[in-house]
């Protein structure tokens, strides 16, 4: 019976075990978007952890795609240069690097959150951000500039996406994930609540999924045959009073996802307004993964995250078939090395990954 720790198996690409480092922004690349040594540090130690997969942070495709002021960017070759030692040991540690590429829209050039998630302006050091609608801003501090995106936007964004692809399998990344989650920009075209527009990307679902099934394209064509593409989608806005994104629209455009080629979608949920009214607790979101695999079945792989935080209940995932990759966040930042532990507590630390000889005395092995 296929477990936590049985390898998957996506394209040429084998993840050793199902345990995934879920993208978790650190805010901690002053100005530049450049890796620093706190991400080798924090990447690496969740690969020494026992993680099969490590997902960077959201990682902005252009600047003007950054949620904050220092959110890690992946525009430039020096951005390639600071993050290729980064990958090369997390495969070191048996772990597959993965990174997410991402553009915040209109919920771009904030400060960090522990200083109040607050626009930034221009002259502070701020920028003009995207939107589809910009009078369907929901949120309390709007940005100081912020105008609806053009054609050429649209287009420029894609090629963004595109050249960050390309970039990311120079730095040594193994999987590409495209961010459509979180009431980001893919997000703020999918959904209704933010997209209001009367064009060829706005109105009709084939329309407002327009972008997203563009961005797929450009990535997958310049990502090998081999190497997985996943995206990770909200399944629903948690807006059920209002014409919201919802699951409907979620197992469609999942069908859609795998026709362009995605090997992989990651469901989370909410993110794109404030009155979002979502459940929480163990779980909460795996019910929106079920939905796309029922719609899907085998012709994508799914994975869960959110209230994840048990090695029974995340073991019960695979093996009960509800998921096939489980995406943790948070318990990895309580413990990076959860994953050694989980095998052992499960018995079955003979498939689970090793403990680094440099640690094992604290184990007794």
């Amino acid at each position: 019976m296929t477990d936590l720790f049985s390898p998957l198996v996506l394209r040429d690409l084998e993840i050793p075990n199902r345990i995934a480092v879920s993208p978790m922004c650190q805010y901690s690349s002053p100005t530049d978007g450049l890796a620093r040594e706190w991400h080798r540090v924090h990447l690496g130690s969740r690969a020494v952890g026992g993680a099969g997969l490590v997902m960077a942070e959201a990682t902005a495709v252009e600047p003007r795609g950054r949620i904050s002021t220092h959110d890690l960017g992946i525009w430039s070759d020096e951005h390639v240069r600071a993050l290729e030692p980064i990958t090369a040991f997390m495969k070191d540690q048996e772990a597959v690097p993965a990174i997410q590429l991402a553009h915040a829209g209109h919920k771009a050039s904030k400060n960090q959150p522990w200083e109040g998630n607050r626009p930034v302006r221009e002259s502070e050091g701020g920028w003009e951000v995207l939107s589809p609608s910009p009078e369907a801003y929901p949120f309390e501090h709007e940005p100081e500039s912020m105008r609806r995106a053009t054609t050429a936007d649209i287009e420029s964004v894609i090629g963004s996406f595109r050249s960050s692809a390309e970039r990311s399998l120079e730095a040594g990344f193994e999987v590409a994930e495209v961010h459509a989650a979180h009431g980001y920009l893919l997000h703020q075209f999918l959904s209704p609540v933010t997209n209001r527009r009367e064009d060829d990307y706005g109105g009709s679902y084939e329309n407002r999924t327009r972008i997203v099934r563009e961005v797929t394209e450009a990535v997958r064509e310049v990502w090998p045959d081999d190497k997985p593409v996943f995206v990770r989608i909200s399944g629903t806005d948690w807006l059920p009073e209002r014409e919201s994104w919802d699951l409907e629209g979620s197992k469609r455009l999942a069908s859609d996802l795998v026709d362009l080629g995605v090997d992989l979608i990651d469901v989370s949920s909410g993110g794109i307004h404030p009155d979002q009214e979502g459940p929480s607790g163990p779980n909460y979101q795996v019910p929106l993964a079920e939905g796309i695999q029922d719609a899907v079945g085998d012709a994508v792989a799914v994975g869960a995250v959110g209230g994840i935080t048990q090695p029974e209940q995340a073991d019960a995932l695979v093996r009960n078939g509800r998921a096939d990759l489980v995406l943790v966040a948070r318990e990895f930042l309580r413990d990076p090395y959860f994953p050694l532990r989980w095998a052992d507590e499960l018995g079955l630390e003979e498939n689970g990954p090793d403990w680094p000889v440099q640690y094992r005395r604290a184990v007794g092995k």
